[in-house]
């Protein structure tokens, strides 16, 4: 069984430095020094630096939400990779509907910034997903593909093992809305099958899939359970690290019991 990723995209939250280094100290505290399951949180790029010294000793890992795909240069704005990676961070999301869908960010600039990413030895986690209308319209492998092939065109095996996706129907992120177990498996499986007719099958058992839509302590075992599942990007349950425990928890009890 592929080791499960739990990651807590904080987006633009908290307001203050104090707020983002209590939470940060909650997670490291309540988490301690498990490794059965992996963990990552995503702060706002301001308060990495002071994040990154808060996890210091444990084993949570530190992501970027973005990047830009230049290393330097007259970018007014922007964040590179070896920033990121200076100030701590082993993990960056790409390709977030809300910057896809709010911002305008296509596959192509995805591709770019995910080739950035892994120059920069980072663990790049590449959204995917479609909107309500599409699957309204029964479009969503139509849009995984195209976002899969756009987003992952040009990467050899060996890179793709080293990159993270995570399915968020558009359509539950922050909406309080779930996909149900069978729809998130059927589009986890879908996506499986791409990568092992693009990839091979080693490298597609090899690539750990998240989801991501409302996840929250009490639907987190049902969803870490489905058998292409591998651990979930969580956005508003992870602002309390109560919560944000509680569904790491529930990844543990699915790893410590494997998957049929």
């Amino acid at each position: 069984m592929r080791t499960l990723l739990i990651a807590g995209n904080w987006k633009l939250n908290p307001t203050t430095a104090e707020a983002a280094s209590a939470l940060a100290e909650g997670v490291k505290h309540g988490l301690g020094a498990a490794t059965d399951v992996h963990v990552a949180v995503a702060p706002p790029f301001v308060f990495l630096s002071q994040v990154d010294r808060v996890l210091e000793g444990s084993p949570v890992g530190l992501s970027g939400q973005d990047l830009y795909w230049e290393n330097a240069g007259a970018f007014t704005g922007e964040i590179s990779g070896p920033m990121l990676v200076d100030v701590g961070c082993t993990h960056v999301i790409l390709g977030h509907s809300e910057r896809r869908h709010g911002q305008g960010e296509t596959s192509a600039q995805v591709n770019a910034k995910l080739k950035a990413a892994l120059a920069a030895k980072l663990i790049p986690i590449v959204c995917i997903g479609e909107t309500k209308d599409e699957r309204l319209a029964e479009k969503t492998e139509a849009v995984l593909l195209d976002q899969l092939q756009g987003s992952l065109a040009d990467l050899s095996p060996e890179e793709m093992a080293g990159v993270v996706l995570a399915y968020e129907p558009v359509w539950a992120i922050g909406t309080g809305l779930t996909a149900s177990p069978e729809q998130a498996q059927s589009a986890h499986a879908f996506i499986r099958g791409w990568l092992s007719r693009t990839f091979g099958e080693a490298t597609a058992g090899r690539v750990v899939v998240q989801y991501g839509g409302s996840v929250k302590p009490d639907n987190a075992v049902e969803l870490l359970g489905l058998p292409d599942v591998d651990g979930a990007l969580v956005g508003g349950a992870s602002l309390k690290a109560a919560d944000f425990l509680a569904i790491i928890k529930a990844g543990q009890e699915v790893a410590a019991r494997g998957k049929s």
